[in-house]
């Protein structure tokens, strides 16, 4: 890590000291990163590009260190270019914080290039502001996220490929209809997933729009069943993750593997950045938001947090109004109080984030890791 790029108001060159322990701060992208290192004073020590690649990493990591002993870094995007990154600091002892941009206020004051954002990286973690532990993303959970992409991708693609074919029976020839009508989803791409190319059996050219409309219904009907049983797939995995990872999550009532792997997902490998009950429930977006004003008490839920995890709390909440006796007790009870429904939904999320605080807090980060 070169140093010639730091001003200097000394004409006299300078002697690299290991100046005790300094931070380092990493602007990300996607074929390289920029890094600064600054002492505990704030004092900029060192800027230099390097390669996003393994051998790129360790050079970093080597150059850094020459200046003093790293035990703090911050990160830009460590949940996108900067999660390989992350996870090789990890794995040398390195605290790894996730840095947001800077403010563009402090941009349009000081302008902006990616050395100064590396700079800043390390000053928020210098100053406290970046308190966000990077995830490790190296264990199950992990693996549970690229499994979740891929089956939201493949129901994505299911969901396109029912409107298509529904949209092509719309304007079918009506025998065609009459002949499908009243069928079930099921029944019906089975059937379609039937009719077969009748191409050899005509001339050139002499192919119908009632045989090419049976032809394109019987080819969305094979994709639909191919995506479904990717879907199958996919999820069979996932249960067995979460059965193996986390069983205890799916002896709490209302929890599935679908609702167990959105919460894991949003907690990570490392389920010790976790600090308490309501920096989770803030997590979730299901902390309350006080909208009180003169005489008028009021909460509001909460539009932040992680939505993916806050709507795997509204299926625990609805699920236990359904089934659960205790929760329907609650429910009439504070019905009588005056609450709205709005109100005890709230209440509900919040209790249901506290459970399963303490029982993602039980899980350990895995040994491989």
């Amino acid at each position: 890590m070169s140093s010639s790029t730091v001003p200097s108001t000394s004409s006299a060159p300078r002697t690299r000291r290991p100046a005790g322990e300094v931070v380092l701060g990493v602007d990300t992208h996607r074929d390289v990163h920029v890094a600064a290192v600054l002492s505990a004073s704030g004092a900029v020590l060192a800027t230099d590009e390097f390669p996003a690649t393994a051998a790129g990493y360790r050079d970093l990591l080597k150059r850094a260190k020459k200046w003093g002993t790293v035990r703090r870094a911050g990160v830009e995007g460590t949940g996108s270019y900067g999660a390989s990154l992350s996870r090789y600091l990890l794995a040398q002892g390195v605290d790894v914080f996730d840095v947001n941009r800077m403010d563009r206020a402090d941009r349009r004051r000081r302008g902006k290039s990616d050395p100064l954002d590396a700079q800043n990286a390390a000053r928020a973690v210098l100053s406290g502001r970046a308190r966000a532990r990077a995830k490790s993303g190296d264990g199950p959970v992990q693996i549970a996220r690229i499994y979740k992409l891929t089956k939201v991708s493949a129901v994505k693609a299911r969901t396109q490929a029912i409107n298509q074919l529904k949209a092509v029976l719309v304007t079918a020839d009506p025998v065609l209809r009459e002949e499908l009508a009243g069928l079930g989803n099921a029944e019906l791409f089975r059937t379609c997933a039937q009719f077969t190319d009748a191409r050899g059996h005509e001339d050139a050219g002499a192919e119908s729009v009632v045989q090419a409309t049976r032809i394109t219904l019987g080819l969305l009907a094979q994709r639909i069943g191919r995506l479904s049983e990717e879907i199958r797939n996919v999820e069979a995995r996932l249960t067995r993750l979460v059965e193996g990872h986390a069983p205890q999550l799916l002896d709490v009532m209302g929890i599935g593997p679908d609702t167990a792997v959105a919460l894991l997902i949003m907690v990570g490998d490392n389920p010790e950045r976790l600090d308490s009950e309501a920096s989770f429930a803030a997590l979730c977006g299901v902390s309350p938001v006080e909208r009180s004003s003169g005489r008028r008490q009021f909460r509001r839920l909460n539009r932040g947090g992680d939505r993916q995890a806050n709507a795997a709390l509204h299926r625990i909440v609805f699920t236990r109004l359904r089934v659960d006796p205790r929760t329907q007790d609650y429910y009439e009870r504070r019905i009588k109080e005056g609450k709205t429904r709005r109100e005890i939904v709230r209440c509900l999320k919040r209790y249901a984030a506290r459970e399963v605080f303490h029982l993602v807090k039980q899980l350990q980060p895995d040994p491989r890791s």
